[in-house]
């Protein structure tokens, strides 16, 4: 970010967050879908929303400015016969030492004059921020509302001898000067020239805006002129709340009768604004019937103290702008920075920083200084408790949300019961009452704990950008070698190659379903073995990876027991356990994203430095999108401050600003890719998922990456690909990812896909439904890489193992579905990973029920064309006899990331165990007890 991109994020960025946000709430309100309109308005009704509440909510700043206006004009015109004399008699030093002097005695600043420019001064950035949001929205492009054909463009709305004239802006110009006109009725002609001069700028610069733009300036023009009325002619209060009152009852009753007849959720408003509208009326009344007494101020606690607010803004600057970024991107630094296009995550927190200092110190300040000391007062009250509430709201609620991506998008919902959010509301209640007695009655001490937690806030922000600073010059410095090498590897036409590609989170039930609905599959998975009855030992790459990786040696109790060696270490030596013992065998080697290497997320590719002969690889962004990167860096730049701002919210509020990872935020004409989806339905959804196409490109160009040779070199290729990680709403029946997707038609007219065998598989959640896309589009892809490998004579020859780390707790079938001894819900569906086969020359495609575990993979790859293969590190034959020594036990922690798992042992856990058949329910146990199981027994 330059000075200026720093500088405009200050200003402006804050008020283009606060109209997207308005606007966005506006426009879903009004009915306007982006794309699946089923209603009947359009967003011109949003940007009539919109310019209602940013003038209502700048009113206060208009009055101010305008008091403040008017006071400069009196005090101008009070002196300036003084000043004109002066001038006449004197000049040179001598007229600027009188005109000082004369200045001092009427307490009376040149700079003053600047007062009577405020208003327009407070205009500009508001002007600047409309014109940049509202001229780039893609939604109003080829749109009409009303008379306006498309609020994409100038309205043209009159062509005379084949010159067209947009009317809008004219309109605009002619309120602007008539109620600069009202406004300044009194004023001198020097100061309705310089109005009407810059109606003439604004009528410059917009007559070729588009006409949602000049729509926007015109309605605000509107308000000006009714407020400008108001405060000039000033009718009485009885006049204005009556009218006030009858335009409610207007708009209300207008509203019932509309929505009777017509489904437009625009209408639904309209009674709402009635009775706001009678809101006014109330309170005069209640003014008239209330007779209040001026309560005497024993505690001197009403002098407006301008440090209290400082400390105030501080501590919200601090804790949404560095606080709350710094800590998620230091949990992972790497899931937040990418080798291909690198952009430090750090300028995420500039930019949040940024905008919290243009919210805090900026705008909320223009409000403080320009409000009366009353009105300090109520705003010092008022942050005070935002203060204490913000902070409670990060610290215990909602801080069980799971897995977080890059993109700033949780893996599952954000909801909250009610009885959380009741006992959020009361917290909240509880705390605004014991901050406003201390503040009341304890002010110095409230003000020593702001410093004193401002200090902290500094401390710990400062503390984790080191980290993250550290954590990404490592990950440069140990992958600098192989980042900027292209991956590909090699398959022989004459020799042996065995293949191993682990999907993350594969689920196992999803194969007969897609390979139901799409049968071609069949064909191209000929020779492939589907093991239905198979499990994984933990339900996260972290815990579950080893043991697929390096077999039975390295289930979680296995590492248990070797509890003088970091899991690290022992994680690292399952990586290396297939390579090297290939390797070892004249394989040639070439291992891509090998999962969590050296215990970081980015893979640390330093591992395989030993291992020359081993090619090591990162695909997971060798196909970037780079419009894709750069909308996501864009975005996150924006989300960030977003989501620490839902992080510090009430329960209640937080599922509406976070959006299903959207946060509010409306796609531009220049976003040429979009980088997270909103699903609306089981069938419709809008966007694209980044951290899933970078998966999706890496398996749509295996062909692009596979070198196919005729020597006699026996091959080994171990590869990670996150795309059924990422689930995703896809375009079926080819299952691909499109801006678009609308399955509507085709969900209708296939509703018997998940039905097979008399079992029907429930798809009633969106989590559901996106899995199963994402699972189908990874076989699809695959399948069309296996085509490639036929056409090129390295089918017959190849030994492919499709196989994943653990799976997905989807609520699919009831059989693997249990409830534990404390009434835990345990869906065994998490450790129900895919697991196919094709060995050599095999044909057709069968189904095994027999007992598997993904630890069976390094037998599965080296059995018969590796003698007796033996673990290059622990000198143990590598084998599946541990799977019929015992039950086996699977790990039900949910400790999935390495900062945690960082000691010798797994942290403590409840454990299940399982034998022979997982679908017969008797073959599960579970142990409630949380321990570091190391023997072969539940305790």
């Amino acid at each position: 970010m330059s000075f200026f991109e720093i500088l405009e994020t200050i200003i402006i960025g804050p008020l283009k967050i606060l109209f997207e946000l308005i606007f966005g709430w506006a426009n879903s309100l009004t009915g306007h879908a982006s794309w699946t309109n089923s209603f009947t308005c359009q967003p011109g009704w949003a940007i009539i929303i919109l310019s209602i509440i940013i003038n209502t909510l700048i009113l206060p700043l208009y009055k101010r400015a305008d008091a403040l206006q008017e006071q400069a004009r009196d005090t101008e015109k009070k002196l300036s016969k003084g000043v004109s004399h002066i001038k006449k008699t004197f000049s040179g030093d001598e007229k600027m030492l009188m005109l000082q002097t004369y200045y001092r005695q009427n307490n009376y600043k040149p700079t003053n004059a600047l007062k009577g420019s405020l208003s327009l001064l407070l205009e500009i950035p508001f002007f600047i921020a409309a014109y940049q949001f509202l001229s780039e929205l893609s939604l109003f492009h080829g749109t009409s509302f009303g008379f306006i054909s498309n609020l994409g463009a100038p309205d043209q709305l009159i062509t005379l001898g084949g010159i067209t004239i947009n009317v809008l802006p004219i309109a605009m110009t002619l309120i602007n000067i008539i109620s600069s006109t009202i406004l300044l009725k009194n004023g001198r002609l020097k100061e309705k020239i310089q109005l009407y001069a810059t109606a003439m700028v604004f009528l410059f610069l917009l007559y070729n805006s588009p006409a949602c733009l000049t729509l926007y300036w015109t309605l605000n023009n509107i308000y000006s002129l009714v407020k400008n009325i108001i405060f000039v002619y000033k009718p009485s209060p009885i006049f204005l709340n009556s009218f006030s009152s009858l335009l409610g009852l207007i708009i209300g009753f207008y509203g019932l009768q509309k929505q009777a007849i017509s489904h437009t959720r625009i209408y639904q408003l309209f009674p709402i604004i009635g009775i706001i509208l009678q809101i006014p009326l109330f309170i005069f009344i209640l003014k008239l019937c209330i007779k209040r007494k001026a309560v005497p101020d024993k505690k001197n606690n009403t002098v407006v103290n301008p440090l209290l607010f400082f400390l105030e803004m501080l501590f919200i600057t601090l804790l949404i702008g560095l606080v709350i970024p710094s800590t998620y991107i230091s949990a992972s630094p790497q899931e937040f920075f990418d080798l291909t296009y690198f952009h430090n995550p750090l300028w995420y927190i500039v930019s949040s920083f940024c905008l919290s200092i243009g919210t805090c110190f900026l705008w909320l300040n223009v409000f403080y200084q320009l409000f009366e000391n009353k009105l300090k007062l109520i705003f010092e009250s008022i942050f005070m408790i935002f203060c204490g509430v913000m902070l409670v709201n990060y610290l215990f609620f909602g801080t069980d949300l799971g897995i977080i991506s890059s993109s700033l998008k949780y893996e599952k919902d954000v909801a909250f019961s009610l009885q959380q959010q009741i006992m959020n509301i009361e917290v909240v209640c509880i705390l605004s009452i014991v901050l406003y007695y201390l503040l009341v009655n304890k002010r110095k001490f409230t003000i020593s704990v702001l410093i004193i937690i401002n200090i902290s806030f500094l401390c710990m922000s400062t503390l984790n950008m080191i980290n993250i600073k550290k954590s990404i010059d490592s990950i440069l410095m140990s992958n600098s070698s192989q980042s900027n090498n292209k991956p590909h590897f090699t398959l022989s036409q004459d020799g042996k190659n065995v293949v191993v590609i682990m999907l993350d989170r594969a689920f196992n039930g999803y194969v007969p379903y897609i390979f139901n609905e799409l049968p071609e599959l069949k064909e191209q998975f000929d020779g492939f073995t589907y093991y239905s009855n198979t499990i994984s030992f933990a339900k996260y790459t972290n815990l579950a990876s080893p043991a697929l990786l390096g077999g039975y040696e390295y289930t979680p109790v296995e590492m248990n027991k070797r509890e003088n060696e970091t899991l690290k270490d022992k994680h690292n030596e399952a990586l290396l356990v297939m390579p090297v013992l290939f390797s070892e065998n004249n394989y040639k080697v070439t291992v891509c994203d090998p999962p969590y290497a050296n215990y970081q997320y980015i893979p640390d590719l330093s591992i395989y430095d030993e291992y020359p002969e081993i090619d090591a690889y990162i695909t997971k962004n060798a196909f970037l999108d780079e419009n894709q990167m750069i909308n996501l860096i864009k975005n996150n730049h924006r989300n960030f401050y977003l989501f620490s701002i839902m992080k510090t919210m009430p329960l209640c509020w937080q599922p509406s600003i976070y959006n299903n990872g959207n946060y509010n935020k409306l796609y531009t004409v220049n976003d040429a890719a979009y980088t997270i989806q909103r699903a609306y339905s089981l069938s419709v959804a809008e966007g694209i998922n980044y951290t899933f196409m970078e998966n999706y490109n890496v398996l749509a160009n295996l062909s692009t990456i596979t070198n196919v040779t005729n020597d006699n070199q026996n091959t080994f290729l171990f590869l990670t690909n996150d795309i059924t990680h990422e689930p995703t709403l896809l375009q079926a029946p080819m299952y691909e990812p499109k801006h678009f997707v609308d399955n509507t038609q085709y969900d209708s007219e296939h509703t018997d896909r998940f039905l097979l065998n008399d079992k029907q598989i429930n798809f009633s959640t969106t989590s559901q439904m996106t899995h199963y896309h994402a699972n189908a589009s990874a076989l699809i892809l695959l399948g069309k890489w296996f085509d490639y490998l036929r056409d090129n004579n390295v089918y017959d020859n190849t030994r492919i193992i499709l196989v994943a780390d653990h799976g997905r707790n989807l609520m699919h079938y009831e059989e693997l579905i249990f409830t534990t001894d404390n009434g835990t819900i345990c869906d065994t569906e998490h450790f129900y990973p895919l697991l196919m086969v094709k060995d050599f020359n095999s044909s057709g495609f069968t189904t095994s029920t027999e007992f598997m575990t993904n630890a069976d993979v390094p037998t599965l790859a080296t059995q018969l064309i590796i003698d007796t293969p033996i673990n290059p590190f622990t000198k143990k034959p590598i084998n599946n006899a541990e799977k019929f020594a015992h039950e086996q036990y699977i790990i039900l922690s949910d400790a999935h990331n390495v900062p945690t798992n960082s000691s010798n042992t797994f942290p403590p856990s409840a454990w299940a165990c399982v034998k022979d058949n997982i679908w017969e329910p008797s073959n599960w146990t579970f142990s409630d007890e949380v321990v570091i199981l190391k023997e072969h027994t539940l305790p």
